[in-house]
Order: C-alpha cells, then structure tokens, then sequence
C-alpha cells in the first residue's frame, strides 16, 4: 500500500470546463478566458435543494473526497447532488501551468481564496440555478473556501463543514509555508519561476519538507510508516517524492500563496476584522480539527469557534496529524463518515 506525506491521493480524472470568460480577480487583474475545472456525483433534485459544495485542496484535484463519496457514506450521490470543483492553479482549473502568455508560468497572478469562491459561486447559480447549498465541506484549504462561501453568500449557505482547516491563516502558517516556497524555489534550475525543464531538486526537498508537517509526532515515534511496508524514515519519504514529482512548480507556489494571504476578515465589509466576519456568519457549522495537526492547529480551531453563532466544535481523535483528513487512515476515514453525515441529516 502507497501513502504520501500529504497531497491528493487519486490519479486525474475526466472533469468538465465551466468558462469564466474574461474573470476579474480580487488584485485587480483580470484573467483572459478563466477556467473552472469540476465534476459532479449524483442527481440535483427538481427543488435545486440537495447540493452539496466540496473545494479542492492544496495540491489536490476533484478527486479529493472520494473516501466521504458513496452509498451509505456521508456524500451520498443517492442523497446529495455533489460538485466538487478544482481551485486555481491546480492544474484542472486556469493554473500557471496551463495559461498562455501573458499570465503563463510565474506570471500568472495571485489568487484568492475569495476569487475561488466566486468562480464557484458563478458555477452554482449560472450552470445549475441552484440557490442555496445544503452544505459546503472542506478539508484543508477547501476549508478556508467554505468558511468564506459562509461569509459572503450567508443566504446561499445552509451548512458549513470545515475539517482541518480554519478562515484564516495564521502567522504560525505564514511562516511554514514560507518554508514550503523556499524549498521550491532554491532550485539552482528555478529561474525565477522560467525553468526549462521541472525544478526536481526542489519538489523534491518540498516532499521532505512536508513529510515531517503532514503527520504527528506521535505517528513518527511509533514508526505507522512500517505498517505502510516502510522501512525506514528515508523510505517513506523517498516514496511520497513521487507525488511531488507529479506537480507543477509554479502551481504549487501559486497555490501556497493563496493559501497564506486567507483571511476570512478581508472580505469587503468586515475591515480586516476576522472575529467579526466568523460572527456574521448565520449557517451551521461543523468544525473538526485533528488533535494533532501542525498545519491548522486545533487551538486555532478552538479560538474560532469563540464567534460562530452557531458551531458544534469535533475533533478529529487522531495521531495522523493533517493527514488524518486525506482518507489514508481506516479509522479516521470512518470517524469523518460519521460526523458529517450526522450532522448534515441534522442540518437538512
């Protein structure tokens, strides 16, 4: 059995286009025919009142809740109309790798997790006339998508479900993900983003970086890597390069970007007023950070949950840290299944 340190688990697969168009961007830039890459799972009910939003994740595709999508699993497709979308720059979606000049490789723009939501809110109402999500659920960054749908749509949201992952990004974040770019980018063959041929030296020194990050201490001191058929620390992450290898460097830069700037409280209204912004919003929430992730760390978690109106705060039992969320381990593949599908029969 093959595990990585942290990314999506499953190949890429068939996906539709929505086109954008000509898409302005929350910088001010506006990105010449944009993208929006996504699949849908299931029937949309004659009342539009069964759909269910999921966003992708750092490095991750549509793919992503595969382990949370099926019969008698919390997203349903005999239930749920579900439409998992890929965020930008993620390869599917308009992403670095994929636009041509003038926004190609490192000058494609910076993206927002708010330019995510509105894409995707573009596909929800214009593709589907849908105009109220039962729920959005997000793990990762596709929780720092969720919150925001919450915070900017409050009418069109009936239930959130955030799963390691919170609305902001903190300085402790901020500052380990500019580890994460670092490693990228000193690649001697990098050329500020205009390389010749895949940067490998630094993807590979970004899957050493995250193998540490992505899973707890406790994991690493009881050795899990060897039930995985591991035999030694080297192993493990030599085999998780192998995914990295799979990315575009200036997609994952783009996307770590994107990833750091998020804060819900930058919404227009709120004057970077984060406490506030989680006060505005009027669905229900699931929160459900893992006991010992190092990427969003539960207390961060905890500190949010202070300002939701309405939140039931789930920690995910778990020693797989981050990874808890990537449907790797058994036990937390069957605790996510069964949190979120009780709270979303409670939530329709």
């Amino acid at each position: 059995m093959r595990f990585f340190a942290f990314g999506g688990l499953s190949a890429h697969g068939e996906h539709q286009l929505f086109a954008l168009g000509d898409f302005g961007l929350e910088s001010g830039v506006t990105l010449p025919d944009a993208q929006l890459a996504y699949v849908t799972h299931g029937t949309l009910n004659a009342e539009r009142s069964n759909a269910v939003f999921v966003p992708s994740w750092y490095s991750g595709d549509h793919h992503g809740y595969d382990t949370l999508l099926g019969p008698g699993l919390a997203l349903d497709p005999a239930e749920y109309f579900i439409i998992a979308t890929d965020q930008f720059a993620d390869g599917f979606s308009s992403s670095p790798s994929n636009t041509p000049p003038p926004f190609a490789g490192p000058d494609f723009p910076q993206i927002a997790i708010r330019d995510n939501v509105q894409a995707t809110h573009r596909l929800v109402t214009e593709v589907f006339g849908i105009e109220q999500l039962a729920a959005v659920v997000g793990f990762s960054m596709g929780a720092q998508q969720a919150f925001q749908w919450a915070v900017s749509h409050p009418e069109m949201v009936a239930a959130v479900v955030a799963y390691c992952g919170n609305a902001k990004e903190y300085p402790f974040g901020i500052a380990r993900l500019e580890g994460a770019k670092a490693a990228i980018t000193a690649d001697a063959g990098w050329n500020g983003g205009r390389y010749t041929t895949p940067p490998e030296v630094g993807l590979r020194a970004l899957a050493r970086h995250w193998a540490a990050w992505g899973l707890s201490q406790e994991w690493w001191r009881q050795e899990l890597f060897r039930e995985a058929g591991f035999d030694s620390v080297d192993a493990w992450i030599t085999d998780s390069e192998q995914f990295w290898l799979t990315r575009d460097a200036n997609d994952l830069l783009s996307q770590a970007v994107t990833w750091q700037t998020h804060d819900i409280g930058d919404t227009p209204g709120f004057a970077g007023n984060t406490e506030r912004a989680l006060r505005s919003i009027t669905a229900r929430v699931l929160s459900m950070p893992s006991e010992t992730d190092l990427y969003f760390p539960p207390e961060d978690a905890i500190y949010e949950a202070e300002f939701i109106p309405d939140v039931e705060l789930v920690p995910i039992p778990s020693i797989w840290g981050h990874d808890a969320g990537l449907g790797i381990n058994p036990d937390d593949v069957a605790f996510l299944n069964d949190e979120i599908g009780r709270f979303l029969r409670g939530a329709r």
